[in-house]
């Protein structure tokens, strides 16, 4: 059975999951919550969480998504203050974040988050080369970026450090971007 998603009930139940999703896995560091629990802590039946996602995995992703959605998108900044703005998302949510990429469903987010942000390192790909890239080098070139960017937050988000700076990752940013821009058109 499916769910019109237009459905005031329906969103505000997708809502509540989201928003139950994302305390719980926070608090607990885990994405080992069971979906009783997650319905609870909505307030919806376990049957109903059935009813919108396939299992937990498809509900945490989904509400890594509407997190992502919700604070990251529509770019408001670009540049620097992009990154940054990103980074301090990353970092806020770190023990959400963390929990998901150790758990069974890394691979689901991963790759969720990377079709979520690909279209926007497209426009940026867009806006620094112009026209002088053909449309699937442009294509490419977006996928490439938001797969490194990816794989740098992930392992920042999964190291050591016990706080992250959102500025230095930033700047990390900056540097890889400034020596990419400057590699000669041979070398790249």
């Amino acid at each position: 059975m499916s769910i019109d998603s237009r459905d005031p009930r329906a969103v505000r139940s997708r809502a509540a999951l989201s928003a139950a999703a994302v305390r719980l896995v926070s608090e607990r560091g885990s994405a080992n919550v069971p979906v009783t629990e997650l319905a609870e802590a909505a307030g919806v039946s376990r049957q109903l969480v059935y009813l919108h996602f396939a299992d937990r995995d498809a509900l945490l992703v989904a509400a890594a998504l509407d997190l992502a959605r919700r604070e990251l998108l529509p770019v408001r900044e670009s540049g620097r203050a992009a990154v940054l703005a990103t980074a301090r998302h990353f970092a806020a949510h770190r023990a959400f974040y963390r929990a998901l990429l150790t758990g069974p469903c890394a691979f689901a987010l991963t790759t969720a988050l990377s079709e979520l942000l690909a279209p926007v390192n497209r426009e940026a790909v867009r806006r620094l080369f112009g026209e002088r890239l053909p449309a699937g080098t442009v294509d490419d070139l977006a996928v490439f970026l938001t797969g490194g960017a990816g794989a740098v937050i992930n392992a920042w988000l999964l190291g050591d450090d016990e706080t992250l700076d959102p500025e230095d990752l930033a700047d990390r940013f900056v540097r890889l971007r400034h020596t990419l821009g400057g590699l000669p058109e041979e070398d790249a």
